[in-house]
């Protein structure tokens, strides 16, 4: 009987989904509820190579977790606000509702073709106002605890666009839309309050069970960092230049001062400022770097001075220069930085292209030499006056004290910005009145829904396209009944995607985003599965939620995600990433119609390591459609009515039977380890060392055998899985059935091999029964022909390690 996995699979689909099998109840008594999530996708339109390889491993992972006997809850849903939707709007003429609803029906259609078992009652889309009315609320609550304000700070601007665009938008400059270069402006926008969670973003990570290198990233992004403040007088002047630095102890060696285009001062000092032609002109051009371009443009530092502006260092009352350079970002520390080239190689390369002062303060053993590269490593002081041979480490505490600079702690990254100037997106609820000023939307008037609209391009005066409807702009003043207008700024998708995980609980609550009960059953998420990418934005962006829903004593629990693994990237054949221009882009439907989702699901998991991806394979697949054919051609030719448990034939049927049974339950206990680890590839490539064994050994294979091998091969086949496993005359499907007990007797080698070894040198290896006494091994040791020659007279010593190794001194 030929292996047709089209029919197997509509089949089972359909069965499946009338018996709503994977329909998922809040408590099943006797088991302990077990979440496991996948990323949820964003509705471009085709579920691609990527998607399968996150999300088809992954289900691997919660069908076993389902056979361990825990109550799985595996939901499916759309991160469907976003940029691409506008653009197609724009395009084609097209709604963004409608080209996302449309992409979603097709994607969904592609997701359930997988087999998964994820529970689609309970699906989620961020773009419905039953979802987005929780986004919403949640800002109102963090605008009620003053976590989300509103203020000026700089952003990439389209002048042709009249919009703000993400740094995405605005790679190499341009603008994505119009191909216009882009400037830094000022634009007044909301922001969230992250940074008041810094250090409990930090503490926390050591609970969790996430990648190191995830963790590392996050704690980099953060960016915690102990220092001082220190004040630079600006000569003939009553202000000073404030500058945070972790490295006080290098002040002696400052030889100039750098501010960033944006900082105010460069304003307020103007008329000092002689050469002001070419400091301006030096702000123009940086105006169209993106805030991006200027930090990772490390290779060509620029920058002019402010003559006819200088400081005064407080350590040693030197008078040094101040400069403007883009490398400088006004919305870090304080905008402004003190140079110290002997000692930091960003300041070493600017002052090596300018000609400035290189002064060392710290050496290695307290003697100066020409730098030819700065010297970054502790040491002790040099240059420093009364300071000199001190470590510098002790040396930084007395500068900071004489100077009675300030201690703080400083971070990294930044509040996080939320206003986006676009249609597509969460209405922030905010009304702006002329009596009343700012004022939230009262939380019985949400959700405030996105209006119909046939226009989404800017306003051209930098708002929305939101401000050209009137009747969504116009409103009356919840305080005073006034008219006012509403906010046309739209939020973030990232929010969107911030506390999801806590809809799929209650996808269809009215009253809060999730009931509190339905909160304690399921979180925290138990597994977490998604891409590396992720790492510093929607990753902490949802602890950021998930702390401040703590705080507000809506949630019992600080981390959402108590376990986290990442998927590597599938790459063309090629090697390459995939691309339609590069004409390597793998069509998953393609292939589902060729060779069958089980197929694609055994190869990507054995393509690669899970966590590394890699290139794909032409012929891989269809290494895995042969592999299930050769397991569908071996099960529908046993009889498996007339098999007894135990072989009752010749005496080697009697060693094969036992030999494959000792395999598999080797094989049992192997690809368990192997899917709790995340290691599919190992997991089918014991399968497929199973098969090569059955077939071989087919006389002896049992019902009990098979059931075994079928069960284990569930997770990682499922339409498959379940045919033969109703061929076997099981009336249950085998997906309610309990992951099977190895053996631990059975597993274990009945024959070791023992290390012979004389005065210590190797001689032979021997193979032994396990458990042999020493008497027994010695026995057969001394028969060896090849030992004579090592063995003369009685030994004076014999070590014996039991199983493991005989060493004879002679």
């Amino acid at each position: 009987m030929a292996y047709n996995h089209k029919k197997i699979e509509a089949r089972w689909q359909k069965y499946w989904k009338q018996k709503k099998f994977f329909v998922t109840k809040d408590n099943v008594k006797g088991k302990k509820n077990y979440y496991h999530l996948v990323m949820f996708p964003y509705p471009s339109g085709n579920a691609h190579i990527g998607h399968w390889y996150n999300y088809a491993p992954a289900d691997v992972f919660a069908r076993f977790k389902r056979m361990e006997g825990y109550n799985v809850l595996s939901p499916m849903g759309f991160d469907a606000f976003g940029l691409p939707a506008e653009n197609a709007a724009i395009k084609r003429g097209v709604s963004p509702e409608s080209w996302t609803m449309s992409n979603i029906k097709n994607m969904t259609r592609q997701i359930q073709a997988m087999g998964n078992i994820n529970d689609w009652s309970r699906s989620v889309i961020t773009c419905l106002p039953d979802y987005y009315k929780w986004n919403q609320w949640i800002f109102l609550q963090m605008y009620k605890k003053g976590l989300a304000y509103r203020k000026k700070v700089a952003a990439n601007w389209c002048p042709s666009c009249k919009t703000v665009l993400a740094n995405e938008q605005a790679e190499g400059g341009k603008c994505e839309r119009c191909g216009t270069s882009v400037e830094q402006k000022e634009v007044t926008q909301w922001l969230l309050k992250i940074t008041d969670y810094a250090d409990r973003l930090l503490e926390d990570l050591d609970t969790l069970d996430w990648p190191e290198r995830t963790k590392a990233m996050q704690k980099n992004w953060i960016g915690r960092s102990e220092g001082a403040e220190i004040d630079f007088p600006i000569e003939e002047s009553e202000l000073k230049i404030k500058v945070f630095t972790t490295r006080a102890d290098t002040l002696p060696g400052v030889t100039y001062l750098v501010l960033a285009p944006e900082h105010p001062l460069i304003k307020i000092l103007d008329a000092r400022i002689r050469n002001k032609n070419s400091v301006r002109d030096y702000l123009e051009k940086s105006k169209h770097k993106t805030e991006l371009e200027r930090l990772t443009d490390v290779k060509e530092k620029s920058g002019v001075e402010l003559q006819g502006i200088k400081v005064i260092n407080p350590f040693n009352k030197k008078i040094i220069s101040v400069w403007v350079s883009d490398y400088v970002l006004g919305g870090y520390g304080t905008g402004a930085v003190m140079a110290v080239p002997a000692h930091d190689e960003r300041d070493f390369d600017f002052a090596k292209k300018f000609e400035l002062p290189i002064i060392q303060v710290v050496s290695e053993d307290g003697k100066q030499v020409e730098l030819k590269e700065p010297f970054v490593n502790d040491g002790v002081m040099v240059n420093s006056g009364e300071l000199d041979n001190l470590p510098n480490n002790i040396a930084k505490d007395r500068i900071i004290e004489s100077i009675s600079a300030k201690k703080k702690v400083n971070y990294k990254f930044r509040d996080w910005l939320i206003s986006r100037q676009r249609y597509w997106g969460t209405p922030i609820p905010i009304i702006y009145c002329k009596e009343c000023g700012i004022v939230p939307v009262p939380e019985k008037d949400l959700p405030v829904k996105l209006p119909k609209i046939k226009d989404y391009l800017p306003d051209g005066l930098g708002r929305s396209p939101l401000a050209k409807s009137e009747k969504f702009l116009k409103v009356k003043c919840p305080e005073c009944g006034r008219l006012a207008e509403r906010e046309t700024d739209t939020m973030d998708t990232f929010v969107d995607s911030s506390w999801y995980y806590l809809r799929y609980l209650d996808p269809k609550n009215k009253k809060s985003f999730a009931e509190s009960s339905k909160i304690r059953n399921w979180m925290p998420v138990k597994m977490y599965v998604g891409g590396p990418e992720h790492t510093v934005m929607h990753l902490l962006y949802s602890r950021f939620f998930t702390k401040f829903l703590y705080d507000e004593g809506y949630l019992d629990f600080k981390e959402p995600f108590s376990s986290l693994r990442h998927q590597g990237m599938i790459l063309g054949p090629d090697g390459q990433k995939m691309s339609k221009s590069r004409g390597n882009v793998i069509d998953p439907d393609e292939l589902v119609e060729k060779f069958g989702a089980d197929s694609m699901r055994v190869y990507l998991c054995f393509m690669a390591e899970y966590s590394q991806g890699g290139p794909w394979d032409p012929t891989g697949i269809l290494g895995a459609y042969r592999f299930l054919n050769r397991v569908y051609d071996l099960f529908s030719k046993i009889n498996f009515d007339k098999k007894p448990e135990s072989s009752n034939g010749s005496e080697n049927d009697h060693k094969d039977h036992k030999d494959l049974n000792r395999l598999v339950h080797k094989t049992i206990k192997k690809v368990g380890e192997d899917i709790s680890g995340f290691k599919f590839n190992t997991a089918v490539s014991a399968f497929m060392i199973l098969l090569n064994e059955m077939e071989k050994k087919k006389n002896v294979i049992n019902k009990s055998i098979a059931e075994n091998f079928i069960k284990i091969l569930a997770p990682f086949a499922p339409h498959i899985s379940e045919e033969l496993w109703e061929n076997l005359g099981n009336k249950k499907s085998v997906h309610l059935e309990s992951w099977p007990e190895y053996s631990k007797h059975l597993i274990e080698d009945e024959e070791i091999e023992f290390l012979v070894q004389v005065n210590g040198k190797l001689r032979d290896k021997i193979l032994m029964r396990k458990g042999s006494s020493q008497q027994d091994v010695e026995r057969a040791v001394m028969a060896r022909e090849k030992m004579k020659e090592f063995l003369s007279g009685k030994p004076k010593k014999v070590i014996f390690v039991q199983d493991r190794l005989i060493n004879i001194v002679v």
